[in-house]
């Protein structure tokens, strides 16, 4: 690689990028959000797991009004319009294209409002899990296990009989 070469992002890069957004939302939070019905104020504004992703970054922004997945908009390409679709090894996500302070992101909405969280560590366990589940391949072994169902139905008749299982004939 050449002195003039650009060198990839590296996660400490999506850090900091993630943490300038948070600085912008703080802002907003404080200006225009506060004073809104849609404000939880058991919540804070953070950026979770922000890291590289396909040369560019991604992680989630936890406001006290929404939860989204963000990512600088250079990740939609050329692409123009309003929204566009961007592939994870979970599958192909919709993301909203919008323009802040920082220039042009890529968002897709989580949670709005966020009255279902009752706390930032909650809102952070939420946001930390959505992430994982983003970043595993759909066709993986764990993703196959965690949609298949936790136990196996219960057979109506069988309830109504007193027997929870089938038994062999």
């Amino acid at each position: 690689m050449t002195a003039s070469a650009p060198s990839s992002p590296s996660d400490a890069d999506a850090v900091t990028w993630g943490e300038l957004l948070a600085g912008m939302y703080r802002q907003i939070g404080e200006r225009a959000m506060r004073d809104l019905p849609i404000y939880n104020d058991a919540l804070d504004v953070e950026a979770i797991g922000f890291r590289r992703f396909e040369g560019t970054f991604v992680g989630i922004m936890v406001t006290p009004w929404f939860m989204n997945v963000v990512m600088p908009a250079s990740a939609a390409g050329d692409r123009s319009g309003a929204t566009v679709r961007i592939r994870f090894p979970a599958g192909d996500i919709e993301f909203t294209l919008s323009e802040v302070q920082m220039g042009r992101i890529a968002s897709c909405s989580l949670f709005s409002p966020m009255f279902q969280f009752a706390d930032m560590a909650s809102a952070r366990a939420t946001a930390e899990a959505a992430l994982a589940e983003l970043m595993l391949p759909a066709d993986s072994e764990e993703a196959v296990r965690r949609r298949e169902p936790p136990t196996t139905p219960i057979d109506r008749r069988s309830f109504l009989r007193g027997t929870l299982t089938e038994r062999p004939g």
